[in-house]
């Protein structure tokens, strides 16, 4: 198997809309939270309740693969709507058991820029508004926030209408999270493979507030190793002193990247086939400068109906996440 950490067990369009100015809230102390020692199981994953069904109809083999899944800690992510409550709650069942939650705050104005995904706050107000109820829900408890997948590198890259717009609403969000003393922050940085100009990203990594949160995060949702992934982010960090640290998606890059542009009609970021799980979340790395591999993406969750036939975006999909379990 390519994945690591199952190998044994098994014998994981832009519109123009003004963002409101920063609000910088005064931030209690400067040293960051400790890094989590283990992170938190959400007991209500989609791999174990289809495990549990697969097993009670006889498929044991795809219901232990589906369980192995299950069993490996991964993200929440918040793509919108109330968020305070859904945040308490889910801090609550992390904090009884011992580990420390990881959540992906994925609901920035104009997100995705025409990709699969769809959505987001409906003006840069009503985000900032939303980033304080996040704030809120944390109420001083340890978590690990990764900060809107892919806004910074499309802001770089020129896809939203107003990129600086963009930079000053995930600023303000660095600040207001920071605020709460116990969120360990990493803001998006896209993938080897998105943005080139390292010097470019870094520079928009640092007005974007990088200096204020636990660093930066690399590979969400995607398939680049982690070799390649690591490399790239000490690029990046070189590029902002040296000294700033970042954390890697391994959830779904055991196998690389497909080596297409496209596969059957569709992008091959959207469910690739013959892709696997990587290595298990850890803040064990032994890696110079990663402070964390983790499963942002869950293994199985749709990238989009790319292909006739696909589930939506974000939709768990049993027969996807148990190939990624497979050689």
């Amino acid at each position: 198997m390519a994945a690591a950490g199952l190998a044994l067990a098994l014998l994981a369009g832009c519109s123009d809309q003004a963002a409101p100015p920063p609000v910088a809230p005064e931030v209690a102390g400067s040293a960051l939270p400790p890094a989590p020692p283990e992170f938190f199981v959400d007991p209500a994953n989609p791999a174990d309740a289809e495990a549990q069904r697969r097993a009670a109809r006889g498929d044991l083999a795809d219901a232990e693969a589906l369980r192995e899944l299950g069993r490996r800690p991964s993200a929440k992510w918040l793509t919108g709507g109330p968020a305070r409550d859904e945040v308490d709650a889910f801090l609550a069942q992390a904090t009884r058991s011992g580990q420390t939650p990881v959540l992906v705050l994925h609901n920035v104005p104009q997100r995705d820029c025409g990709r699969q995904g769809k959505g987001g706050a409906r003006s840069g107000t009503a985000y900032q508004s939303w980033i304080r109820e996040v704030a809120a829900g944390i109420a001083g408890r340890p978590a690990i926030v990764v900060l809107e997948p892919g806004a910074l590198p499309d802001a770089v890259t020129g896809c939203v209408a107003d990129p600086e717009g963009r930079i000053a609403l995930l600023r303000d969000a660095v600040a207001v999270l920071a605020s709460t003393g116990t969120a360990r922050i990493y803001l998006d940085a896209g993938h080897p493979d998105w943005v080139s100009d390292v010097e470019k990203l870094a520079a928009g990594l640092h007005r974007a507030g990088v200096d204020e949160a636990a660093g930066f995060a690399l590979n969400v949702a995607n398939f680049v190793r982690t070799e390649d992934t690591v490399d790239y982010g000490h690029r990046i960090s070189d590029a902002l002193g040296g000294e700033t640290r970042f954390v890697v998606d391994t959830s779904r890059n055991g196998n690389g990247p497909y080596p297409a542009d496209r596969v059957k009609g569709a992008p091959s970021w959207c469910n690739p086939p013959g892709r696997a799980v990587g290595e298990d979340p850890t803040t064990d790395t032994g890696l110079p400068r990663v402070d964390a591999l983790l499963w942002v993406k869950f293994p199985g969750e749709s990238d989009g109906d790319c292909r006739p036939g696909e589930p939506d975006s974000g939709e768990f999909w049993p027969e996807y996440a148990i190939s990624l379990t497979q050689d």
